[in-house]
């Protein structure tokens, strides 16, 4: 039996988005969804909330349930080309994706930072230890 995280899965790939996409596009952590998947977790409601917002034509009966067609009110698939977004869209993912890639730099140079502090602390003491 199929599960929400998996219908998601088939989601996304039919909307030609990898999963860091999807992820950045709907505001989750990077990898979130593969996460879930490997886990089978369930999603929760705060995240469905999100995906519907970013992607209203997703019929919410199909996702949760695996009942009716995968986008509202149509039988046939649309293809969900990142180029074929809106370019309102494309542009909030464009931000989002650069916003997440500063967090992420941001965060390695402070790591950085502390790792080089850390190491000209000990400095002294490996000096001190050798002469013994």
């Amino acid at each position: 039996m199929l599960k929400t995280i998996d219908r998601l899965i088939e989601f996304i790939t039919y909307a030609g988005l990898s999963a860091r996409q999807f992820d950045i596009s709907i505001g989750a952590s990077n990898g979130y969804t593969l996460r879930m998947k490997k886990n089978s977790a369930s999603i929760g409601s705060d995240v469905i909330e999100n995906i519907l917002r970013v992607y209203p034509q997703l019929n919410v009966v199909w996702l949760i349930t695996g009942e009716g067609a995968m986008l509202k009110g149509t039988l046939k698939k649309e293809s969900l080309e990142f180029d074929e977004l809106p370019k309102n869209r494309q542009e909030e993912i464009e931000r989002i994706i650069e916003q997440k890639i500063k967090e992420r730099q941001k965060e390695e140079l402070q790591f950085l930072l502390k790792e080089v502090a850390d190491e000209i602390q000990l400095m002294p003491k490996k000096k001190q230890i050798g002469n013994d």
